[in-house]
């Protein structure tokens, strides 16, 4: 059996500063996208190196007992970008390809999409380099109890508060919460969101990146006067993102052409029956094998005629070459940093509109930050309220950008970005440095 430590980013990093813009993918995309707002500043532009340094990056050993007898280690993050505005705020990923390098990424771009919504949070992010489906359910559980355990020393519902992410979810969360409760002495709901709804979860928050993405979408085909119903949809990743964007275009009278996921990439023109492909993928743990549509070449999938484009994946999904034959009219990034910044500028001089991941996957976030706040008041909050809630924010958020996007002529993606870093950095220089 291959150590899952192998990869040490410790090694990796000896003799390389991950402060350095010139690191791999995909932290330099973060430090390009923060450069690009630094002509739109102002005075506020002496304290841009604050968004290019994390505030704290934690490696620890999660070493387990194996089934078999044996002892396996694997490697686990905590980087809290930033905590000017609040606790830090981001999901938990159990991936095998995660690094230190995208977990600060993922931390930064927290930061940016919790300051562009107006939430109360700083940026943070974790995960653990492990593949979830090689290991059984008794050694993820203690894979999870251990990182906690190790992590516990910066988290807390007042000083970062994790949620699930790829390769997690609310059961991890309930694992999360009680190890944490066990090691404090009492229960502290608050220190994940995204848990069941027995132990302080909150109704909708499942479906709310999924919603956001819909959301921010028909904002944008409304600004473009381009609506939902009739139109065609492509989405990659059919998982709690891009399945539930898809449904909810699918419901809103869209016609879903494309679908992918890690088994497969597969197109029907005339509409995919959605809710029957969800079902599909609920019983046998993905899109494999689904009759109703024919299987496509990736590459092909990225081509397809469409008005609305989900990357609802990983990051870097979009690059230069597959930026130069998108055929949509608007990208919705369901995903984390899914576009590489050249791509970005790619599909800006083609006349194509990009809806910034730090716009349209906050919806998620939102809904975690009506759960900490219904877990510290023990007063919770129907499924309409919340969905009510959220529509408002994004909707808000949304027509903001869009007018500083118009006034300054700048992308969606630098209108986020410069709204985000504004909130951000007066926070820092309010609060000045110590000591």
């Amino acid at each position: 059996m291959a150590n899952p430590r192998d990869k040490s980013s410790l090694d990796r990093l000896a003799g390389l500063s991950y402060l350095n813009p010139a690191a791999p993918e995909p932290w330099a995309s973060f430090v390009e996208q923060i450069e690009r707002v630094r002509p739109h500043l102002g005075e506020l532009e002496r304290w841009i190196e604050t968004l290019k340094h994390p505030k704290r990056a934690l490696i620890v050993d999660v070493p387990i007992e194996r089934d078999d007898g044996t002892v396996a280690h694997y490697e686990g993050y905590r980087v809290q970008h930033s905590l000017s505005r609040g606790p830090g705020k981001g999901g938990v990923r159990f991936h095998p390809d995660v690094t230190l390098n995208e977990v600060m990424a993922l931390a930064g771009w927290m930061t940016i999409k919790n300051a562009a919504v107006g939430l109360p949070f700083g940026g943070a992010k974790g995960g653990i380099r492990v593949d979830p489906a090689s290991v059984s359910k008794g050694e993820l559980q203690r894979i999870t109890r251990r990182y906690t355990s190790e992590i516990g020393i910066v988290i807390g519902p007042d000083k970062d508060i994790p949620a699930p992410d790829v390769g997690t979810n609310a059961m991890t969360m309930a694992v999360m919460m009680d190890t944490f409760s066990m090691n404090r002495g009492g229960t502290a709901t608050g220190v994940v969101t995204g848990k069941p709804i027995a132990l302080g979860g909150s109704l909708g928050r499942q479906e709310a990146t999924g919603r956001g993405v819909y959301i921010t979408a028909r904002e944008a085909g409304r600004h473009l006067q381009l609506p939902i119903e009739g139109a065609r949809v492509v989405v990659q990743g059919f998982g709690n993102v891009g399945g539930i964007g898809a449904r909810l275009f699918h419901e809103a009278g869209a016609r879903v052409i494309a679908i992918a996921d890690h088994t497969a990439t597969l197109v029907n023109e005339a509409g995919i029956d959605i809710p029957a492909a969800l079902e599909h993928t609920a019983a046998h743990g993905g899109l494999a094998g689904f009759a109703g549509a024919a299987p496509i070449d990736i590459e092909d999938f990225w081509r397809l005629q469409c008005e609305f484009l989900v990357p609802a994946a990983l990051e870097g999904q979009l690059t230069v070459d597959r930026a130069a034959g998108v055929r949509a009219r608007v990208v919705v990034e369901g995903a984390n940093g899914p576009t590489t910044p050249a791509a970005d500028d790619v599909l800006r001089e083609r006349g194509i509109l990009v809806v910034p991941d730090v716009l349209a996957n906050a919806g998620g976030v939102t809904v975690s930050y009506f759960e900490w706040v219904q877990d510290f008041s023990s007063f919770f909050w129907t499924e309409d309220e919340i969905n009510d809630r959220l529509e408002r924010i994004m909707v808000g958020a949304f027509g903001a950008i869009w007018k500083i996007a118009e006034e300054k002529r700048v992308s969606l993606r630098t209108a986020a970005f410069i709204i985000a870093c504004h909130r951000v950095l007066e926070a820092r220089a309010e609060r000045g440095l110590y000591p």
